[in-house]
């Protein structure tokens, strides 16, 4: 499946031995990378030994790269808690590593995903956020069918959080504040990747809820730098779930949940499920991973990777989304 990457001499460090750090090594050993495992605490590391078999360098990447026996990487991928996203490729930057690929959203504050791009550009370096879902098998699908009927004329977005499960969660501090930037965006992103970048955005919010000060109910609207109007909605403290509804001349596209493709043809009310050729893929692999790794091992996809400029310009509309200042 991979063997024409012939990627046997790259060299990339994985940052993190998390849940995340185990799915992106199922997607490089099958890439057939050279990969150097670095973590930071023992409890995970022994984690993901046990479960992977693969050696995991401890005491985190300051520790690493102070001790200096190491060759730079071709590049590294930083799957690290959120709190931690930044500083940490940040100190890959500063080493010398010349392209990144780091988990959403980047960082943990605005603050953070602005000054990494301006790092970024100082160093000469390539830094992309990780949104997966740009590589879902029903995203690809969705993509090249809207393309072919002549792009998007409208679409909405919900990502509804359940906020009854989110409270219980043990996150570092700011993590469940930030939570629209730190794991709602994934929505938000592949909305508007699929369906333009922002021109106007109204919002509005409304409650609170005891993890997420801000707001618990979202509501908006906008226009497109391309013409198409859009809509979205968000109620943290009642049910609801991701989705995504793009419509096109003839065909109304379904994305709920995001992993598979249902559409609506001009004239129909009927819902027909699409048959997608890659979703073998996204069972074998976390979905969307294993595309994703592979565009930006193999610099031939670029266009679908979000680089940290076009997320640092895409962030005043998180912001204001979420209501954050």
């Amino acid at each position: 499946m991979c063997t024409d990457l012939n990627r046997e001499n790259m060299r990339t460090w994985l940052i993190g031995s998390g849940g995340m750090a185990r799915d992106y090594l199922k997607a490089l050993s099958e890439l057939n990378v050279a990969v150097t495992v670095i973590g930071r605490g023992e409890t995970s590391a022994i984690s993901f030994e046990e479960t992977t078999g693969f050696p995991v360098e401890r005491g985190g990447l300051e520790a690493y790269l102070q001790d200096g026996k190491y060759t730079l990487p071709d590049n590294a991928i930083v799957a690290v808690g959120v709190e931690r996203l930044a500083p940490t490729v940040t100190a890959l930057l500063k080493s010398g590593v010349k392209r990144i690929l780091v988990e959403k959203p980047g960082g943990l504050y605005g603050h953070d995903i602005l000054e990494l791009s301006s790092f970024a550009a100082s160093y000469s370096s390539e830094v992309y956020v990780a949104y997966n879902r740009r590589f879902y098998s029903s995203v690809r699908k969705a993509k090249e069918m809207i393309l072919d009927d002549g792009g998007v004329q409208s679409f909405s977005f919900e990502f509804t959080e359940w906020g009854h499960e989110i409270e219980n969660l043990t996150k570092a501090p700011g993590v469940k504040e930030q939570w629209v930037l730190g794991n709602s965006s994934h929505v938000i992103d592949l909305a508007f990747y699929l369906g333009g970048t922002p021109k106007e955005l109204f919002a509005l919010h409304a409650g609170s809820l005891s993890w997420h000060p801000n707001a618990a109910i979202f509501s908006g609207a906008g226009s497109t730098i391309g013409g198409a109007l859009f809509s979205y909605q968000a109620n943290w403290d009642a049910p609801g779930r991701w989705g995504i509804e793009v419509c096109t001349r003839n065909y109304r596209f379904i994305l709920r949940p995001m992993e598979t493709l249902q559409i609506i043809r001009k004239g129909s009310v009927t819902i027909e499920q699409c048959t997608l050729e890659e979703e073998e893929l996204d069972k074998k692999f976390k979905p969307g991973l294993f595309l994703q790794t592979k565009a930006f091992l193999h610099s031939a996809d670029l266009t679908s990777l979000c680089n940290i400029t076009e997320h640092s310009m895409m962030l005043p509309n998180y912001l204001k989304i979420a209501g954050y200042k």
